[in-house]
């Protein structure tokens, strides 16, 4: 399968490695992608593949809850340019869209569209929006969370990064200030610590198994240049141990807390649970970062790398 320098330039920005390690990489796996990030984790060169695709558009996440209802809505609205991302007309306008989206429960994009906004619809009031802005303007994405659970919001750096949060809390400490301020740390976590994963029972079978598979490509590789070699069982418990350190850098629950990292967050919400006299679940959350997996033109990178994937 062939590759091209596009192709060496997102694998160094999804991996932090350099152009020449990524272009081997892709030449060892003949031009699949997910397997050239295989083998430079195996290889040790990338830390973490996790990294989030790169962010390219310009607009805003907003996300809100309704003060009578307690619904929550998260959407993401995008814009050509950064200036306009900052313009207060058009960050109103995405504030009502979720308003929207709160009140219509729609399906998908398509829905909300169809859906009206004062005396027009969401798609004549896009429209209207892009004539008077001169910027192309596009919904991205939403969720919906319903007032079955105690819903929190967590905006960062006005409206790059947004995180909802679905609790499921007694009723005895419904209403309750500490909870709503748990509900904004657990958005503030998972937006600073990008979590694949809500807890690590929602981590599935082939993904723990390229995972063992990779961790113990890495172990191998440790023990070729150690002064006292390791047996092959010793490198499985090796690879074991390592999942547990996987778990708590992938899954929100199992990750240290960050205003206290000596816990975990699940036993921080335990211990908040606890001083209340109540309980509480996280059962749900969602992360959009603005831009996050779409492309924006690189003028001169092409230029930098063509002649390595000749």
């Amino acid at each position: 399968m062939a590759f091209t320098a596009k192709d060496v330039k997102a694998l160094r920005e999804q991996t932090n490695v350099g152009m020449m390690d990524c272009k081997k990489a892709l030449q060892e796996a003949d031009g699949d992608f997910e397997k050239a990030i295989e083998i430079l984790r195996e290889k040790g060169l990338a830390k973490a593949a996790k990294k989030a695709g790169r962010i390219a558009a310009e607009g805003i996440v907003c996300a809100k809850v309704c003060d009578e209802c307690g619904v929550g809505a998260i959407i993401e609205v995008n814009s050509e340019t950064d200036f306009v991302a900052k313009n207060a007309d058009f960050q109103a306008f995405v504030s009502d869209l979720a308003s929207v989206v709160m009140k219509e429960a729609p399906a998908d994009v398509d829905a909300l569209k169809a859906c009206m906004m004062g005396d027009v619809t969401v798609e004549a009031a896009l429209q209207e929006k892009v004539l008077t802005i001169g910027e192309n303007i596009q919904i991205r994405r939403f969720e919906r969370y319903d007032e079955s659970t105690v819903n929190v919001c967590y905006t960062h750096a006005g409206g790059v990064i947004g995180v909802m949060v679905g609790l499921e809390v007694s009723d005895n400490i419904k209403g309750n200030a500490a909870v709503v301020e748990l509900g904004k740390d657990i958005g503030m976590q998972a937006a600073a610590m990008r979590p694949n994963f809500m807890d690590k029972s929602d981590v599935d079978q082939a993904t723990l198994d390229r995972e063992k598979e990779i961790l113990l490509a890495q172990a191998i590789e440790e023990n070729k240049t150690a002064a006292k070699p390791k047996p092959e069982a010793i490198l499985q418990k090796m690879v074991m141990g390592r999942i547990g350190k996987y778990y708590e850098e992938n899954c929100l629950l199992q990750q240290a807390f960050v205003k206290e990292n000596k816990i975990s967050v699940e036993k921080h919400i335990a211990a908040v649970a606890k001083e209340l006299g109540g309980s509480i679940k996280l059962v749900k959350y969602v992360r959009f970062e603005k831009g996050e997996g779409l492309e924006k033109k690189v003028d001169d990178f092409a230029a930098e790398v063509a002649s390595m994937a000749k």
